[in-house]
């Protein structure tokens, strides 16, 4: 098979070029069906090219996909002839090759692009309908919110899903078709936004749309400023404080006897919406880490660092009720979207799953709540979640809306299962990873130069890669590796900017933390396991820098300790499953040197910090480099 790839009337090799025609061949082979046994041959075409590539190479991957090859306009034919006579045996392709199940996976920027543009995700997600279950949660939710609509009511709906397996996706498509319903412009009063804390990913996705947005309006003849696209995709996905924001400034202030109420000197009541936004659909993205009560109250004591930075002293609400209250200032009707990431809480105040529940239990009671069955397992709300709705009347239990299977992980659809194990220490961990070794490489390495040419070895085409370390992790400048600075503008360019940018992911130079990444993915990561936790006498302990000499050990003998302990294990959980073809796990070998008097050269990074953790990852048989 061959991809060929034309560029009328350029004369020169350009590598961006070769990475084109390579990604349509990487595409083919591990997307389209009937291609996937097949060599697949990426030519480029450059009409003005005076030579023609002489040496037919397959790739080190061992994957039937030849290196890249060129051309001129008038060498096409004889190359084809050496690449057929390099390739004698191959059998004819079968006539059902056009009709092939094609099921590409790409990356949440790439999905967020094609819906904001189409206005469809029917050409980006896999419909394998025994594997994928991604169409039905979507059918699901638009139903309920259709319904809520004609019974003029309020409706809460909770997705859960293994880590990758779309719900960022779902929720993303949920506001596209609620607020276009198959038209080019939004449908009036329809309207759906799209909400999360996470800051990193709202400025990744908003700058990936609305810098695309701007090339294709510039590209179509249409006068159109980048600030233009920046603020008409601003309006779709939000960072929840700004939404929040929007509310405060409709409220009395202060707050008097625990009770909010709205101002109707700073608010004007409409018809239908009440004191509500303008939209009837807020998907909340990452739901499990809406913050606590006290966590927003102090937030809002001091005056915030987002919007209008109100003070509110003496704010009654978590967050989660917070957003609840927001929609159901609505006269007519109001439905939430709430994605539930299983055991990803990973910062301080976070609440997890059971604050909303605790709120529609006590304040709420006249909203319909749509539940997945999987919301009762451990991972969310410590396994309480049917205690805690038992008492709770209008509660429906769905299976749609649960997505099981990772999309984010092409090649290993078990790997969250195998990462759950892993940090559990269960058994089963070595057994699942038999599994998937031979389609998703997982390796083990001491030395962080080897994990980086692994890397560097391991991408083609424009495949990104990139270090992961934890935000608690201290003792990683001795291995050449600095932490990308917390500002969104750089997770932006750590994301989107091309292999030639310094800032970018594929330098290897900057890490990110789970801060950072969580929603995203790369297509190789090297996780980086510092010393802040470690497998010692059969189970983990946990540890925090004190940024000067020595780690200091976290026990279990508070609440705000254990809380701390299950942020820290969630962190390696969102590292672990960052990407989406393979990984490589650097646990370095530690400072074994001594002075010429006896004393440890580094005691912050002593060996035995660093080996438990390094021989349990090899007895579950991960490959060493």
């Amino acid at each position: 098979m061959f991809c060929l790839e034309f560029k009328v009337g350029e004369s020169r090799k350009n590598e961006s070029d070769l990475d084109q025609v390579l990604d349509y061949a990487l595409d083919l082979k591990n997307f389209h069906k009937f291609s996937e046994d097949r060599v697949i041959v990426p030519i480029l075409i450059a009409t003005k090219y005076p030579n023609s590539s002489s040496y037919i190479q397959p790739s080190a991957y061992d994957d039937m996909v030849v290196n890249p090859i060129i051309s001129g306009a008038y060498g096409i034919t004889m190359l084809i002839v050496s690449v057929l006579k390099e390739y004698p045996n191959e059998s004819p392709i079968d006539q059902n090759w056009i009709i092939s199940p094609y099921a590409p996976t790409p990356t949440i920027i790439e999905a967020a692009r094609t819906l904001y543009e189409s206005h469809s995700v029917e050409d980006i997600t896999r419909h394998e309908a025994d594997k994928v279950s991604t169409d039905a949660t979507i059918a699901y939710i638009l139903e309920v919110i259709k319904r809520s609509k004609s019974n003029r009511e309020k409706s809460i709906c909770f997705v859960t899903g293994v880590p990758g397996a779309g719900k960022t996706l779902v929720g993303l498509d949920v506001a596209v078709k609620q607020t276009y319903q198959g038209s080019d412009n939004p449908i009036d009063d329809e309207g759906a936004v799209y909400l999360s804390g996470n800051g990193p990913l709202v400025a990744v996705l908003n700058e990936a749309l609305a810098k695309d947005n701007y090339a294709k309006c510039r590209d179509r003849g249409e006068s159109k400023k980048l600030s233009d696209s920046r603020r008409e995709v601003g309006k779709f996905i939000q960072i929840i404080h700004r939404y929040r924001d929007n509310m405060l400034a409709k409220i009395k202030n202060p707050v008097e006897n625990g009770i909010l109420e709205i101002d109707p000197d700073k608010a004007v009541k409409m018809i239908e919406s009440g004191y509500g936004e303008v939209e009837h659909v807020a998907i909340f993205d990452e739901a499990q880490r809406s913050w606590t009560h006290k966590r927003l109250s102090d937030y809002l004591k001091r005056g915030g660092t987002y919007g209008n930075k109100l003070k509110v002293p003496n704010f009654p609400m978590s967050e989660a009720s917070f957003l609840i209250w927001s929609l159901d200032q609505r006269e007519d009707w109001a439905t939430i979207v709430c994605l539930v990431g299983g055991g990803q809480e990973i910062n301080t105040g976070e609440a997890g799953i059971s604050e909303w529940i605790l709120a529609l239990n006590k304040t709420f009671t006249h909203w319909k709540v749509y539940i997945s069955p999987q919301l009762t397992e451990p991972e969310y709300a410590e396994g309480k979640v049917n205690e805690l709705l038992k008492e709770n009347g209008n509660v429906t239990y769905s299976k749609d809306l649960h997505l099981g299977v990772s999309l984010r992980s092409y090649r290993a659809e078990k790997l969250s299962a195998f990462v759950h194990a892993l940090l559990a220490l269960d058994e089963s961990a070595e057994s699942i990873y038999e599994e998937i070794k031979d389609n998703y490489p997982i390796v083990l390495t001491r030395d962080m130069e080897k994990a980086k040419r692994w890397l560097h070895e391991k991408v083609r085409g424009t495949e990104r890669t990139g270090v992961l370390i934890t935000k608690e992790s201290a003792r990683f400048k001795p291995l050449g590796v600095h932490v990308l600075p917390s500002d969104d503008d750089n997770a932006v360019h750590w994301f989107l900017e091309d292999k030639k940018d310094t800032r970018s992911s594929n330098y290897l130079e900057d890490a990110a933390t789970e801060i950072q990444v969580q929603g995203l993915e790369l297509d190789y990561t090297c996780v980086l396991w510092d010393a802040d936790m470690r497998y010692e006498d059969g189970k983990w302990h946990f540890y925090r820098f004190n940024r000067q000499t020595q780690w200091i050990e976290q026990k279990a003998d508070s609440e705000s300790k254990q809380e701390l302990m299950k942020y820290m294990l969630n962190a390696y959980r969102v590292l672990l499953t960052r990407a989406r073809a393979g990984m490589v796990i650097c646990i370095p070998e530690g400072n074994s040197h001594k002075t010429v008097t006896g004393f440890w050269e580094d005691s912050t990074r002593l060996p035995e910090y660093y080996d438990s953790t390094y021989q349990y990852l090899v007895r579950l048989g991960l490959e060493t480099i």
